[in-house]
């Protein structure tokens, strides 16, 4: 065996399965000409091998990471490309040959960036970007951390052209446009890194609240994370007017916030601040932050609604601080087995009980409830919906007009096959906050199983546009109501791509899983759905049987049920 580092692009054409259903002879006669007259060109010009070909794939490798982005770009701008499309990945990593056969780790990560990009996008992994030259390093943008499928490490992932269709319509949104960067952490202690992104998404919280904003959400904004960026680049990545950016070092019982505005387009410095305060002043400290950056950029905003929308409690900071560390758990993927989801229980459970009234520990709560209940890990998995309900309840008793409190209502009214009911508490939390990604992610997601599929992908595109850049648990849900209203539809290719997609957010997911399955072996690829039911076997092991037995109806109109149910048998014949 040899082993060698190289520069490895994967390419694919975009829907070749349903190409060829359509016009087998036409699409072989446009695979030859894109063959011929540029791929092979290409591939001459910039010194790549073809080393693998699969008919609708080509692995090729290369002496240079920039001769590989040049070469894909070069691709992907070429016209005569007619009715062919592809997503095509780039890494540089080992490569090992073993006679014909090579693989490795450039051959994986590749692969899995080219299944992530979109029709006529290149991925560019931060290995590869990293050893390009400044001319074509400055042609890709990005390099936000993603989980790329059975990949250890997190992978920066750089693309181009600049932008996508999802950007480019939070743009043109007719509303200011506001992202909310992590602030920095300055405590010297990284223990203090939770506290500060509670911090932050609790500025978001309260900004998204206006329907007078558009306020990006918080998985898009937090990617840019510990990296060093610019107003354009902001401006760029996510298509917002402005930019909140800070710090925040805890001392004791002490807290210093500094922040500052800055109108993206300009680099103008709109409104700046620092706060000196004790802990127990965090809540009136975040209103006057959001007071300070509404009344700089939407002046329209009546000062009645900022009334309205001030949230400032009175609660125990000890408890506050606990909700956070359960919060920032979850969102570290502690939905994904049980240990997870008891940690992120204790933890708020303990806030509970330093203070009742800690609203956001009892949504932290009603929500783990509602997730144990879908991945079916309990005995008694019923008793998880009771609990979940008990929790959204609390809520309301504090506040009847609270987001949080009509989303997780939704969830648990839909798993009970309240299902109007369920459409109307999604649809009156969107009316109380439309910038609440979260309900809509979830909106999209109920809707694509009820059968209401044309608003199921509008709302999935809108929470896509609120968070262009979210590489995390949340936007694995749009995906996952794009591939179920696709498979309602009986499109199973469309199906696969998005719930592959889902599943590259969030590999330990249920539905995601079920729906792959089940479109495989509708397409008659049985083979392609064993690794998923593998899957499945080891975090939700009863799930697919609660889906075959009728015990769990993931889809509310029968027609639609049917074809799931149909689909995992066929894939266990």
């Amino acid at each position: 065996m040899e082993k060698r580092l190289a520069a490895v692009l994967a390419a694919d054409v975009v829907g070749y399965s349903a190409l060829m259903d359509h016009n087998r002879d036409q699409t072989l006669k446009a695979l030859k000409t894109f063959r011929e007259e540029t791929l092979m060109p290409a591939l001459a010009k910039h010194g790549g091998r073809l080393i693998k070909s699969m008919g609708d794939g080509w692995i090729v490798e290369f002496r240079s990471a920039t001769n590989a982005a040049e070469c894909a770009i070069s691709i992907q701008s070429n016209e005569k490309r007619a009715d062919i499309q592809l997503r095509i990945g780039v890494h540089t990593g080992e490569v090992i040959t073993d006679g014909d056969d090579i693989f490795g780790d450039g051959i994986n990560i590749a692969a899995r960036l080219e299944a992530l990009a979109e029709p006529g996008q290149i991925l560019l992994s931060d290995t590869a970007h990293n050893s390009l030259d400044r001319t074509s390093a400055a042609l890709f943008f990005g390099g936000g951390d993603t989980q790329l499928k059975n990949i250890s490490r997190r992978v920066g992932v750089w693309r181009w052209p600049d932008g996508s269709a999802l950007k480019q319509a939070a743009s043109t949104v007719d509303k200011p446009g506001i992202a909310v960067l992590p602030f920095d952490n300055m405590s010297g202690d990284p223990e203090q890194e939770y506290f500060c992104d509670g911090v932050s998404e609790d500025i978001i919280i309260e900004l998204s609240r206006f329907q007078d904003l558009f306020v990006i959400a918080r998985n898009s904004s937090f990617s840019f994370k510990g990296r060093s960026v610019t107003h354009r680049d902001v401006a760029r990545e996510l298509g917002v007017r402005y930019m909140l950016e800070g710090s925040v070092r805890r001392a004791s019982k002490r807290i210093r916030i500094t922040a500052q505005l800055i109108e993206c387009g300009t680099g103008t410095h709109i409104w700046a601040e620092r706060y000196d305060r004790n802990l127990e002043d965090i809540f009136q400290l975040q209103d006057e932050i959001t007071r300070s950056v509404v009344g700089a950029i939407a002046p329209q905003i009546s000062q009645a609604e900022l009334a309205r929308a001030s949230r400032v409690q009175d609660i125990d900071f000890n408890s506050y601080d606990l909700a956070l560390k359960a919060q920032a758990l979850f969102q570290e993927g502690a939905y994904s087995d049980e240990s997870g989801y008891e940690n992120v229980l204790a933890l708020a459970q303990q806030a509970i009980d330093l203070d009742p009234r800690n609203s956001h520990a009892i949504w932290i709560k009603a929500y783990a409830y509602a997730n144990r209940y879908l991945y079916q890990l309990d005995d008694n998995p019923d008793e998880m919906l009771d609990l979940a309900e008990a929790a959204a309840e609390r809520l309301f008793q504090s506040d009847r007009s609270d987001p949080r409190a009509l989303t997780v209502r939704g969830i648990i009214r839909h798993f009970r096959r309240a299902y109007d009911e369920a459409t109307s508490d999604f649809r009156r939390a969107f009316e109380l906050n439309p910038n609440f990604a979260l309900n809509i992610l979830l909106m999209a997601w109920h809707e694509s199983l009820v059968g209401r599929l044309d608003e199921a992908k509008e709302h999935a595109q809108l929470a896509l546009r609120l968070s262009p850049r979210d590489a995390d648990v949340w936007v694995g849900n749009a995906y996952l109501a794009l591939a179920q209203a696709y498979f309602a539809e009986s499109n199973f290719v469309d199906a696969r791509h998005w719930g592959e997609r889902a599943i590259q957010m969030t590999p330990r997911a249920p539905i995601r899983r079920a729906l792959m399955i089940a479109a495989s072996a509708h397409l008659g690829r049985p083979n392609e759905a064993r690794p998923h039911a593998e899957a499945l076997a080891t975090f939700a092991p009863t799930f697919l049987e609660s889906i075959s037995s009728g015990r769990l109806a993931l889809y509310r109109l029968p027609e639609h049920n049917s074809l799931l149910v149909e689909g995992i048998a066929k894939s266990m014949v």
